[in-house]
């Protein structure tokens, strides 16, 4: 299990490995695996995740709420994080609506604390597709989102970190069992990525590898198991997980 960069074009993709972790200076140790025979787990294990609530209009609506004054934060533990391929557990035990929630997310990649604006940029490391998996019904019977947000395998990510990327303006699809169930863009964010990385580096410190949620669009849904979900963002690539029951 390592750290490698993704390098090729498409249908000649490989996986380049390299020493320790990213963060600082790529040091390839000089084994390359094509994609196609490569497991990839999740392209990073946070301290923590940090979600932004109701930063989508048309999302805010259809949930009943007023969009927020100010960004909407809360945190999903580390264990909610699976990797691209890996099967989202469904808890029927404990809730009967589990939905998808397609996202950006933002990868931090060096200790920080109070960003401002301007400089969010310089301590973002690259961007990844998400998947918020909510317990509708047991985020609206507990009021606050820890329980509904934080099982085991309900944050998705991958299928890997684009580092060079301008993340102001991309195209992001859900689908579910290949029919698109939303389809929105990250010009819509109501607060935008630096604006975002300002906010919640001054609440607490953000240390490499840690992972910011942008925001849902419109278009949240129920799944089902059985179901395979897919979030798909232009410039990163695919994020698919199949539905599976926990119990």
């Amino acid at each position: 299990m390592s750290f490698g960069v993704v390098e090729g074009g498409p249908g000649e993709e490989f996986v380049s490995t390299i020493s320790g972790h990213p963060f600082a200076t790529v040091q390839f140790t000089g084994e390359r695996f094509p994609l196609s025979q490569v497991k990839l787990l999740a392209p990073m294990l946070p301290s923590k995740v940090i979600a932004i609530g109701r930063n989508y209009a048309e999302h805010a609506r259809e949930m009943g709420n007023e969009v927020p004054e100010e960004p909407l934060i809360f945190m999903k533990p580390s264990t909610s994080v699976i990797g691209h391929g890996e099967n989202i557990a469904y808890p029927t035990s404990l809730s009967d609506r589990v939905d998808y929630e397609g996202e950006l997310a933002v990868v931090i990649g060096r200790l920080c604390r109070e960003v401002p604006v301007e400089r969010a940029k310089d301590v973002i490391f690259g961007y990844t597709c998400a998947n918020d998996v909510t317990a509708r019904d047991l985020q609206k019977k507990d009021v606050q989102f820890t329980r509904a947000k934080g099982f085991d395998t309900f944050c998705p990510l991958g299928p890997w970190i684009q580092t060079d990327l301008d993340a102001s303006d991309l195209a992001l699809t859900t689908t579910v069992n290949g029919e698109v169930r939303q389809s929105g863009r990250t010009s819509q964010l109501i607060n935008d990525i630096p604006a975002l990385v300002a906010y919640v580096s001054a609440v607490m410190t953000l240390i490499p590898g840690d992972v910011i949620l942008t925001g849902t669009p419109a278009g949240v849904g129920p799944l089902q198991i059985g179901d395979e979900v897919s979030v798909g963002i232009e410039g990163i690539g695919t994020l698919t997980n199949k539905v599976v029951s926990r119990d």
